[in-house]
């Protein structure tokens, strides 16, 4: 049922990763580019919107600056970032106008969603765009990006964007054809035993897999681990995944019998939520008593200073920073409303004695039921 989804779906999210897309010689494989971009654009041209996350800028910056292989360090990484991506995204922009279909860059870092209001530009964005018919080729910014691009998350970005902007199914393109039962080099020598996990519906269903990385050119930095997270977070929002080998982009779209299909485990869920708790770095720590974790986690209610009993950490209002219960356990993320030297004096207090001490401007949250989203452990 959910490839009948991938194959039907009026709104799609595709990810490709840079192993994909690169050539050995180095630079951007434009065959590679071309095979993808054809089976994109046929959906297109059908009538599904189009929205491509595609990792490779890196890629595409080494043969200009010199470098014969992923550089390491950060610096090297920006800039190789900085070149690439320019190159990447006109290389896309031949390649789909050749099919007659228009491309737009979209750069995204995790605050650009977070926030409440950043949250809805970007979304605005997305459906102007795809309102006007242009596929939204999206990245992550990575010549500003720090621990991200060292991550290599873009498959968690892709299904971040899944939910942002509301789409029926999520593909997962990269060099491995599926989740395997074993190392898939050994299916491919023709061993019996490591067999292709056809569909998920649980995590049951890949909890005994050993991961492994990529293979291909050795420039994108991901790996299964990524991939299977990805997965996990779109099906746990409602959203089916399918994750094949981009050589199977034509046949995977169709909705046809590769890769393997994670299935919707749980229900739609708000997207800037998601994106708190899967795309963002915790500032600090807020422990909580007992009636404050009750509060947050069963009541689903603000936090107020009276139940804070210690701060960690040097954040400003607006970070995100996790709730600690009394066992040192991570229960919820939130935007915090104040900064870290300002939390110490206001601990176990009622917003009305804040208010009549400190005035009005005390008379908040330290964190609001609307920038909260309470962690599964």
């Amino acid at each position: 049922m959910s490839r009948d989804v991938v194959a039907s779906a009026k709104r799609l999210v595709v990810k490709v990763g840079s192993s994909s897309l690169a050539s050995p010689s180095g630079g951007v494989d434009d065959a590679a580019v071309d095979a993808l971009v054809a089976a994109l654009a046929g959906r297109a041209s059908a009538g599904t919107q189009v929205v491509l996350v595609s990792s490779g800028a890196i890629a595409a910056g080494l043969r200009p600056l010199g470098l014969a292989r992923r550089p390491r360090d950060l610096a090297t990484q920006q800039a190789a970032a900085s070149v690439g991506q320019g190159l990447l995204i006109a290389r896309y922009t031949a390649a789909f106008g050749s099919h007659g279909h228009t491309v737009g860059q979209v750069l995204l870092t995790a605050d650009d969603v977070v926030r409440r209001a950043h949250y809805r530009n970007a979304q605005r964005t997305f459906e102007r765009l795809l309102s006007l018919a242009v596929v939204p080729i999206v990245n992550e910014n990575d010549t500003v990006a720090t621990e991200e691009i060292r991550f290599g998350d873009n498959d968690r970005l892709a299904a971040l964007v899944t939910h942002l902007v509301r789409a029926d199914a999520l593909v997962l393109l990269s060099d491995v054809d599926a989740v395997y039962e074993a190392d898939p080099a050994r299916a491919r020598a023709g061993d019996p035993k490591t067999q292709r996990i056809a569909d998920v519906r649980s995590d049951d269903d890949v909890a005994h897999v050993r991961l492994g990385r990529s293979g291909g050119a050795g420039v994108g930095s991901g790996g299964m681990a990524t991939k299977l997270a990805a997965a996990r977070i779109a099906a746990g929002a409602g959203v089916p995944t399918l994750l094949a080998n981009a050589r199977d982009a034509e046949a995977a779209l169709a909705g046809a019998d590769v890769g393997t299909c994670f299935h919707p485990t749980g229900r739609r869920a708000p997207a800037r939520l998601l994106w708190l708790a899967h795309a963002t770095t915790p500032h600090g720590r807020l422990s909580l008593d007992a009636g404050a974790v009750r509060a947050v986690v069963e009541r689903r209610m603000s936090l107020l200073p009276a139940g804070v009993v210690a701060v960690e950490g040097d954040f400003s209002a607006g970070d995100p920073v996790e709730l600690i219960d009394e066992n040192g356990h991570a229960v919820a993320r939130g935007l915090v409303n104040y900064d870290a030297t300002e939390l110490p004096a206001l601990l176990g207090r009622s917003t009305h004695d804040l208010t009549a001490t400190l005035g009005a401007g005390y008379h908040r949250e330290v964190v609001h039921r609307d920038d909260l989203v309470v962690l599964r452990h």
